[in-house]
């Protein structure tokens, strides 16, 4: 029995296409600024985000990290969402590498509140850090995928600007944010200091991410890039895909959202398993399994005896995530072997 693979859209694997420019891809020394296809990329993503400039690095981790490093001095204060990935997943790096202080607000629905917001960002003091960065998530992975609306997501970068306050964005999914709510993704950067996109998700590359801002803040960003030993070489087979992906594969993510949605109906009356079909926006499930009466771990493990690789979101929840590899019929026998699996 094949597995379906629906633990995540980092699964997925470079079209024939990418494979192609790879191979072909003219190529120099990145560190000299010196190769023709990061070149060549790096101004496509710029003009993508509606930015001046970006910078090539090796994952959306270090992009975060080198924004927030660029923002900020060790000391200052980060304002951030207490689910967001920077706080929940970039194991501390914020904290031991950057030397920054997060402040962790709750988070509604993906979204942060303005008020909550407002009430955080404390004036100056000689006994407080200094509130530096504000930080958004965008599509907000631990929600379920949901998108920030616009309309808050211009509420909090107008707080934070009138608060002297930066904006990073965490956009590793921001075109599926785009793609949901029917706007360009410009519509959502042009509010935001810095903007980090990720290549390895829904646009199916095999590595790499992008930070875009102002050409100074790109210069800088490139210096902490290399003190964090992200210098690279011959760069140009990961730009190679990147390009590719940002002329071909960006308005397909819509086809993984619809099927989604479809995964999410099909298991809305699982054994065991409870599918809020309001939290699903973009391409990810999140199922409550506390019916089934197994921890996370058992569950998970049941699903992928059964053929079907997920995630788990412990205490109470299984992650399911589709990507470019799945079709409607992948999606059908997917729930078909969740039922089966789960006692239908």
């Amino acid at each position: 029995m094949h597995p379906i693979n629906l633990r995540s859209d980092t699964q997925t694997l470079p079209t024939a296409a990418m494979l192609d420019a790879i191979a072909t891809a003219p190529l120099g020394d990145d560190t000299y600024d010196e190769d023709p296809t990061v070149t060549r990329f790096e101004a496509l993503a710029a003009q993508h985000m509606g930015t001046e400039a970006a910078l090539l690095v090796p994952s959306g981790h270090m992009a975060n990290l080198i924004a927030l490093m660029v923002h900020a001095k060790p000391g200052d204060e980060v304002v951030l969402d207490v689910d967001s990935h920077i706080h929940y997943y970039e194991v501390g790096s914020l904290a031991s590498i950057a030397g920054l202080m997060p402040w962790a607000l709750p988070s509604h629905d993906g979204c942060l509140d303005p008020d909550e917001v407002a009430a955080a960002i404390r004036g100056r003091d000689l006994h407080y850090p200094h509130p530096r960065v504000l930080c958004l998530e965008n599509t907000h992975n631990r929600s379920g995928g949901r998108v920030v609306p616009l309309d808050r997501h211009r509420a909090l970068c107008q707080l934070a600007h009138d608060r002297e306050l930066a904006v990073h964005l965490d956009g590793a999914r921001i075109f599926n944010a785009a793609v949901a709510a029917g706007v360009p993704v410009t519509d959502y950067t042009q509010h935001v200091d810095s903007v980090m996109f990720c290549l390895t998700k829904g646009l199916s590359c095999p590595l790499g991410s992008v930070l875009a801002s102002s050409r100074d803040f790109i210069h800088r960003a490139d210096e902490v890039r290399r003190r964090l030993g992200g210098g690279l070489r011959q760069a140009g087979i990961i730009a190679a895909p990147g390009i590719v992906a940002l002329e071909h594969m960006t308005g397909r993510l819509a086809e993984d959202h619809a099927h989604a949605r479809r995964l999410a109906e099909g298991l809305a009356d699982a054994p065991g398993l409870a599918v809020d079909l309001a939290t699903v926006e973009t391409n990810m499930v999140y199922a409550d399994h506390r019916g089934s009466g197994m921890s996370t771990e058992a569950v998970t493990q049941r699903l992928a005896q059964a053929g079907v690789v997920v995630s788990g979101r412990p205490p109470h929840q299984i992650r399911l995530v589709t990507n470019r590899h799945h079709d409607a019929a992948t999606i059908d026998e997917a729930v078909r072997r969740i039922k089966t699996a789960m006692g239908g």
